[in-house]
């Protein structure tokens, strides 16, 4: 596919007049190391420094995933072997060996730097023939056969480990965070080591008003002051709520800070970034892994309003990019491995919400950047796998996959369709709002001495939410039992508060399935009106500040939260509308007295979806996601029109999802697939130099000497260099990168006799004719890519951006009539799409 494209676009693109060879050159794949990048190919190597990422600060130094180039051994090794490969070629005395990293493998070839982004054709070519050789040895014996057989299926298994780890880790994280979120309100006498229901489900003395009272669970004040009545004991409970929260949120922040910066946060915006080709390293790191899944049971049963869901696709992540090494095939290979990524990130949803085919639609939707076909059907094994484990696990203790099951016995009217997208216009305004509001938030703590302490900031909101949320039912229980509850369909037998009705006279007017007929409000239900519309404005205003802090955060939840009490709201009140106007032209024919016509947890769900759809800018996989989440099949077309409304009414006010936001907070040199280039500039517009800057530094082919050639590059701070005939005439030959350059002058110099700095720097095929007196000439034409993507002066920058977006382009060089004019890489079309759109363009800070 890739080769195609390229063919495409050079056909309509390029202008070079033979100065860079096709994709089938075999010097594009062996003519050049794979790794040794600077950040940015051609581009001002400005990013070593210290830099804020999703809130950490954090080290160029971290050396967790592959080690950088510049570890230890590499050097010597490397020096060697390519002085091996080309000793003939530097004293003149034979052809040319281009360096063909399959056959010399060297320590670090096929990595790059960190804070770099990967080259996808070079990737793809390498995995190809590596493909190739694999595929012609199996016909020379049966081990070689084996070995392609075993090297076919090591997707297929590497998919299955994915999946059993993600779900044993999802179904530890489920358990360990329901007994501790129960820990802040009490303990179980017979085994501490159990949750508040767990505790109960042994108990002969519960009744069904009051299940959830058992002797065998005792809450704090009854354990200290010897009473669960009256309000010293409810100080007590209030005081050992609060002190648990604070304990759980200064853990969380502790480990992160301490031992992996990179644990907090959602991490769903910087996985976006990495799918795309940019190199994080230690992002998916062992430790990384270890601290959020730690992390991520301590903030949620903080009682901070976050979830665990979106942390779990950086969990299932981490799983995937760990087991990676144990194949060579994505161990050395970036691309590939980015394949077994975006199949962890759907891995991350399945377990997250028990949703396997949601969580396979939200990888192509939403997170992956490349998603061949394979990586499908990949994604779709490994989804159902994780689910496969995590229901075996069984952590909710209901024999049920999904995280809300839900069971609405009265079909939807038509007329109903307006409240739904009602509901998805809140849910449009509401996710706007929350990405301009927490935006401006996070980075008023990125540019402000907020952003000094982070442990202080997590403890004090920590500490203002159990304030607050205490006193209220509906904000004290957690996230998940919150939606749960609204979700709820009232029967005859329910004890909730939002099941206060009055009751029926006699039972004739209960409905059929021990459903219930409409019902007028009871004191009950107005007491939990009140406190839902208070819980509302209570999570709008809190998420806004816990999203982003140091600890780990998913949105996922808190938002379907806002959503669902919205939704409960609206549902009661049409609920009521339709019982006592069941004779107006909106309900008649279809709303008669005594029946079950309008259900408020359907309108909970909905607002969950819509308000979801709102912040997430998700449609397909949302709607997938929620009728797999909840088993409710026969709602997707309310579902559908309230999360393409959310969506409409969200991206009228801003094009951005949250994620998206974010990725451009960072930064992160992110080309957006779903974003237009509306403007009408050329290539010539946005290359580099600009009018008035030097000219740009280039090679000679044949007129160089090693001193000339170490003094442009230690002089500059570029990461390629292209490589000409001539200063004067200025026709493209081919692109060098910096690091291959001074590697190569260095082997040269310790392994080969006679290398000096007036020795004669060779790009050509043939050594051109020598002065007899002259030290011999260094040959360097098997380090020079020589086929470098090309564009002319004159093609429409929309059609460059649409070359970066599809072949995963570091830079491209730009000529006219086959003479150099200049090169344009990643972060210099992000700084002008950020130019055209007055935002700053500085604001780019990685290449």
């Amino acid at each position: 596919m890739f080769r195609f494209v390229a063919s495409l676009y050079r056909n309509y693109a390029l202008g070079v007049d033979g100065a860079s060879g096709g994709m089938e050159n075999p010097g594009y794949s062996s003519g050049s190391f794979d790794g040794l990048h600077h950040p940015g190919a051609g581009g001002d190597d400005d990013d070593d420094e210290m830099v804020d990422i999703a809130g950490a600060t954090l080290d160029f130094s971290t050396t967790d995933d592959v080690p950088p180039l510049s570890s230890g051994g590499y050097d010597e090794y490397s020096v060697s072997s390519v002085s091996s490969s080309r000793a003939g070629a530097m004293n003149g005395s034979g052809p040319t060996r281009l360096v063909d990293p399959l056959e010399d493998p060297l320590p670090g070839v096929g990595t790059y730097e960190d804070f770099n982004t990967i080259d996808w054709v070079r990737e793809k070519s390498k995995d190809r023939d590596r493909h190739r050789e694999i595929t012609n040895k199996s016909r020379e014996s049966t081990m070689a056969l084996l070995h392609s057989v075993s090297d076919a299926f090591s997707g297929w298994l590497l998919m299955l480990l994915v999946g059993l780890m993600a779900g044993a880790l999802a179904g530890g994280i489920d358990i360990a965070a329901h007994w501790m979120t129960d820990l802040k309100e009490g303990v179980c006498l017979i085994g501490f080591w159990f949750n508040h229901e767990h505790c109960c489900w042994t108990s002969n003395e519960t009744t069904f008003q009051e299940r959830d009272q058992c002797p065998q669970w005792q809450s704090w004040a009854e354990l200290i002051v010897g009473t669960s009545k009256g309000p010293f004991a409810y100080i007590v409970n209030y005081l050992m709520y609060i002190f648990w929260a604070l304990l759980f949120a200064f853990l969380a922040v502790t480990l992160v800070r301490a031992f992996a910066p990179y644990a907090c946060g959602s991490g769903i915006p910087e996985i976006k970034t990495i799918l795309s080709g940019f190199i994080i390293r230690g992002y998916l790191g062992k430790w990384t892994l270890i601290i959020k899944t730690i992390t991520l049971v301590l903030a949620v049963s903080s009682g901070l309003s976050l979830g665990k869901e979106g942390p779990l696709v950086h969990v299932a992540c981490c799983c995937a990019n760990i087991l990676c090494h144990l194949f060579t095939k994505y161990r050395k290979n970036e691309a590939k491995r980015r394949e077994v990524l975006s199949a962890a990130a759907a891995v991350g949803v399945s377990v997250a919400f028990g949703a396997p085919i949601g969580g396979v639609l939200f990888s192509l939707e939403e997170v992956s950047y490349y998603f061949p076909l394979k990586t499908l059907w990949r994604s779709f094994f490994a989804a159902l796998v994780a689910a496969f484990t995590l229901r075996s696990i069984n952590p909710f203790g209901n024999s049920r996959l999904v995280l809300f099951y839900v069971e609405f016995h009265a079909p939807w009217h038509l007329v109903e369709l307006a409240p739904f997208i009602l509901l998805g216009i809140f849910g449009g305004l509401w996710g706007a709002l929350f990405i301009k509001a927490n935006i401006a938030w996070c980075r008023t703590r990125k540019t402000t001495r907020l952003g000094h302490y982070p442990v202080i900031e997590v403890l004090v909101v920590t500490a203002v939410t159990a304030l607050l949320a205490f006193p209220n039912s509906y904000t004290r229980m957690s996230g998940a039992e919150l939606i749960s509850e609204l979700f709820n369909d009232c029967s005859l037998l329910d004890s909730s508060q939002l099941c206060g009705y009055k009751q029926p006279v006699n039972t004739s007017e209960a409905g059929v399935d021990n459903s219930l007929a409409d019902r007028p409000a009871g004191q009950g239900l107005y007491t939990a009106l009140w406190q839902l519309a208070l819980a509302l404005i209570f999570k709008m205003l809190i998420t806004v500040i816990t999203f982003g802090m140091k600890v780990p955060s998913g949105l996922f939840i808190p938002s379907m939260a806002v959503g669902a009490i919205a939704g409960r709201l609206l549902g009661v009140g049409m609920e009521q509308l339709a019982y006592y106007n069941h004779d107006s032209l909106i309900f008649r024919g279809w709303c008669s007295p005594g029946a079950d016509c309008i259900t408020p947890g359907l309108y909970a769900m909905v607002g969950a979806a819509a308000c979801l759809g709102g912040v997430t800018r998700m449609t397909v996989s949302l709607v997938v996601i929620m009728f797999e989440l909840t088993g409710g099949l026969e709602y997707i077309v309310p579902l559908m029109a309230a999360t393409m409304t959310s969506k409409w009414v969200a991206d009228a006010l801003g094009r951005e999802g949250i994620y998206e936001a974010h990725i451009r907070l960072n930064g992160y040199p992110f080309l957006e697939p779903k974003e237009e280039f509306e403007h009408s500039s050329l290539a010539v517009d946005v290359m580099r130099p600009r009018r008035g800057d030097p000219a740009l530094a280039v090679l000679t082919q044949d007129g160089m000497t090693v001193g000339e050639v170490e003094t442009l590059v230690e002089s500059t701070h570029y990461s390629g260099f292209p490589v000409v005939v001539s200063q004067e005439s200025q026709r493209l030959v081919g692109f060098v990168l910096r690091r291959d350059v001074l590697i190569s002058i260095d082997n040269a110099r310790k392994r080969q006799d006679g290398i000096v700095s007036a020795s004669q720097v060779v790009f050509t095929e043939h050594t051109p004719a020598q002065p007899p007196e002259a030290p011999p000439p260094l040959r360097l034409r098997g380090i020079m890519d020589l086929s470098p993507f090309t564009v002319t002066d004159h093609t429409p920058m929309d059609i460059t951006v649409d070359i970066f977006r599809k072949l995963g382009l570091r830079q491209c060089l730009v000529t006219h009539n086959g003479r150099l004019l200049g090169i344009i890489t990643k972060k210099d079309i992000l700084k002008h799409m950020a130019q055209m759109a007055n935002r700053d363009p500085d604001s780019i800070l990685f290449n």
